[in-house]
């Protein structure tokens, strides 16, 4: 089936896209803060928590990329942290205001949201 090479292909560029996020937080974090001019969180924890998950979730993506149908299981939690942060996101945004910095991110994990959503079904479907 056609769909499970773009279905393959999607997961292993999450897991790139979360991996390299997720990095980039953990080590460098302080540094992009200061970039966007973005004040940084009160202890570097509160970072370095969701930056490890975010790794976490790229180990996910990849065993989802590597056999999408058997570990189909996962996808539900693959939506859920995309509509997690882009949720978070896109309130804030509407309500209170939030640094340019996150936006680009929860319009991508909005966007991710939508094509699990899509693989999803079109696994179901197989």
């Amino acid at each position: 089936m056609k769909s499970r090479g773009y279905i393959k292909l999607l997961y292993v560029i999450a897991a790139l896209y979360d991996g390299l996020l997720g990095g980039a937080f953990l080590f460098a974090g302080e540094r992009l803060f200061a970039w966007f001019k973005v004040t940084p969180p009160n202890h570097l924890g509160y970072l370095h928590f969701p930056a490890a998950l975010l790794i976490v979730f790229a180990i996910m993506f990849l065993a989802i990329a590597r056999n999408p149908a058997k570990n189909r299981n996962l996808i539900p939690y693959a939506m859920l942290l995309k509509v997690s942060y882009c949720g978070v996101v896109l309130f804030h945004w509407l309500t209170a205001g939030i640094p340019d910095m996150w936006k680009p991110f929860g319009i991508c994990d909005l966007l991710f949201f939508v094509l699990f959503a899509w693989s999803a079904f079109a696994l179901r479907r197989s």
